[in-house]
C-alpha cells in the first residue's frame, strides 16, 4: 500500500485540504487497525487527519473498517434495544455521572454496556467510579454478554472490544494529542447496529459531523454535547438532546438557555470514591438526581423502545425519581 499517496492527500494543511473516497479511508484505516502502517507513516497519517478534521466519507469509512473488526454481542432476549455508552475522557472538574446513568438505565431493566480505556490519563475514568460500584471490567466480549444476561449492565475496555483502536487510542501519550480514534470510538456499536448509541462531541463543528453521519447511516443513537467529554446530560445546565434513527433527527429535548438559578447537588470531591458513594445516594433516593440528567434518562427509555413516547418516558422518570420536574 502507498502511504505517501495517502499523506500527501489528507497532508496538504488546514486552508486547502484532500478528502479521501469512502474505500480509500477504509483500505488505510483497516491497514492502521491490523497494525500494518509504519510508525513514522502512521504519525504523519494521524496528524494530518486531526488537521484537518475527518469528513463524512472518511468517517464512513473508517466505522467501517472497524465494524468489520468488532467484538459482538447479541440483544438481550425480551429486553429494550441495548444502550451503548462510549467512555473516553473521565473527570476533570466535574463528577463522572456516566456510572449513574449506566445504573439508572440498568434499574429500568434497559442493557447497558459501557465501554471505553481503564486508565484515566489523568483524569476519573468511569471504570475506576463503577469499580468501586461493583461492576469490574469484563476480560472478554463473552464475558460482557454474560454479564449484561446476568445483570443487566457490562463495562468492557477497548482492548477486548477492538484491540487495533485500542491501540490506536494508546498513541495519545506519544503524540502528545488525541487523534480521529477518539472520535471513531464513540461511533462502535457492537451489536451490530441493534443498540442505541449515547455519542456525544464537546465542539459544534463534531456535532454537525455526528448528525450527517446518523442522517447517512440510518444507526440509532442519541447526541449531545458532552460533559467534559463524557456522554451524560450537563448537570448544570442541558443540553440539547437529539433522537438518531432511520435516518432521522428528532429534538427531545431544546438546550437550556435562560440563567441558572440553582445549581445541583453533587458530590463535594470528584474523585472515584466520593463520586461511587453519592451515586449509591442518588440511587437510593438520598440524593437528589440533576434534572438534566432526569431529562436524558427519559429520552433514553424512549429511544431505546421502553417507553412507547416522550410523554409516557417523563411521567415514568418523574415517579422514579420521586418528583414532577421531568415532566
Amino acid at each position: 500500500m502507498n502511504f505517501a499517496h495517502f499523506i500527501k492527500e489528507i497532508g496538504r494543511g488546514a486552508e486547502n485540504p484532500g478528502d479521501l473516497s469512502e474505500a480509500d479511508a477504509k483500505q488505510l484505516y483497516g491497514a492502521m487497525l491490523d497494525g500494518g502502517v509504519p510508525e513514522l507513516e502512521l504519525g504523519a497519517i494521524l496528524i494530518a487527519l486531526r488537521v484537518k478534521g475527518e469528513s463524512l466519507g472518511e468517517l464512513l469509512g473508517f466505522t467501517a473498517a472497524v465494524d468489520e473488526r468488532l467484538a459482538r454481542l447479541a440483544p438481550v432476549s425480551g429486553k429494550p434495544r441495548p444502550v451503548v455508552l462510549p467512555s473516553y475522557n473521565g473527570a476533570l472538574h466535574q463528577p463522572n455521572l456516566t456510572p449513574l446513568l449506566a445504573l439508572l438505565l440498568a434499574r429500568f431493566g434497559v442493557p447497558v454496556l459501557v465501554h471505553g480505556e481503564l486508565s484515566g490519563n489523568g483524569r476519573v475514568a468511569s471504570a475506576y467510579i463503577l469499580r468501586e460500584l461493583g461492576v469490574m471490567p469484563c476480560a472478554s466480549a463473552a464475558q460482557a454478554q454474560e454479564a449484561l444476561e446476568a445483570s443487566g449492565i457490562a463495562y468492557l475496555p477497548t482492548a477486548a472490544l477492538s484491540p487495533g483502536l485500542a491501540s490506536l487510542l494508546a498513541l495519545r501519550g506519544r503524540l502528545g494529542v488525541r487523534n480521529s480514534a477518539h472520535f471513531v470510538a464513540k461511533l462502535m456499536d457492537p451489536f451490530a447496529g441493534e443498540g442505541l448509541t449515547v455519542v456525544s462531541a464537546s465542539h459544534p463543528p463534531y456535532l454537525d459531523r455526528l448528525r450527517e453521519y446518523f442522517v447517512a447511516t440510518g444507526g440509532h443513537a442519541l447526541l449531545l454535547r458532552s460533559t467534559e467529554g463524557e456522554p451524560f446530560a450537563n448537570p448544570k445546565r442541558r443540553p440539547a438532546l437529539e433522537h438518531a434513527h432511520d435516518g432521522l433527527l428528532d429534538v427531545l429535548f431544546e438546550a437550556e438557555v435562560r440563567p441558572v438559578k440553582t445549581l445541583p447537588t453533587l458530590p463535594e470531591d470528584i474523585d472515584a470514591a466520593a463520586t461511587a458513594q453519592w451515586t449509591k445516594r442518588a440511587l437510593a433516593g438520598d440524593a437528589p438526581v440533576p434534572l438534566p440528567l432526569i431529562n436524558h434518562l427519559a429520552c433514553l427509555l424512549y429511544a431505546c423502545g421502553y417507553a412507547p413516547d416522550m410523554n409516557r418516558a417523563k411521567a415514568i422518570v418523574a415517579v422514579e425519581a420521586g418528583t414532577m420536574a421531568a415532566a
